[in-house]
């Protein structure tokens, strides 16, 4: 089962090329493959978008799937959060962090303050929030508390 027309599930078509993921119906519900995780996940609109988004950036960006992480969690103000997704340099140290929203929700200010407090964290160069159908990638200049952003989604070779 995959994600190209003709699929029997119905999900919101994307602003990202067609994914070839896998499905499979459970009696949980419609679940999805991470390949990240390496586990199955009951779908949602936002597992939607993450499994999607994860695809476009390994077959079209050059993102390798073992420099990026699912659902990172780090320690925040005495509180855990979890970061949608970290990718990595070769090094391993984070160079970016993925927040996801569902299509519904409008990419607003308030998101980007979220991805950018995880940042206080791992200090990344690279922010990037996706609601399937919009995408944004700003690059950070910590030393000056700046954000440029960028008019396309980087090819890893050019954030690396």
């Amino acid at each position: 089962m995959n994600s190209k027309s003709g699929s029997p599930y119905p999900f919101t078509q994307l602003n990202l090329p067609p994914a070839n993921l896998r499905m499979r119906q459970t009696a949980r519900g419609v679940e999805i493959y991470d390949q990240l995780r390496k586990k199955w996940l009951l779908i949602t609109p936002e597992e939607w978008v993450r499994q999607n988004f994860i695809s476009f950036l390994i077959n079209h960006r050059g993102y390798s799937a073992g420099l990026m992480a699912n659902e990172m969690s780090i320690s925040l103000n005495g509180t855990t959060k979890r970061c949608d997704t970290v990718i990595y340099n070769r090094e391993l140290s984070p160079l970016a962090i993925v927040e996801y929203k569902e299509p519904s929700v409008t990419l607003t200010q308030k998101v980007f303050e979220q991805i950018a407090r995880y940042n206080i964290v791992l200090k990344v160069k690279y922010l990037i929030v996706s609601n399937g159908l919009k995408h944004y990638c700003c690059e950070v200049d910590m030393l000056n508390n700046h954000y440029r952003f960028l008019s396309d989604i980087p090819m890893y070779e050019d954030i690396n």
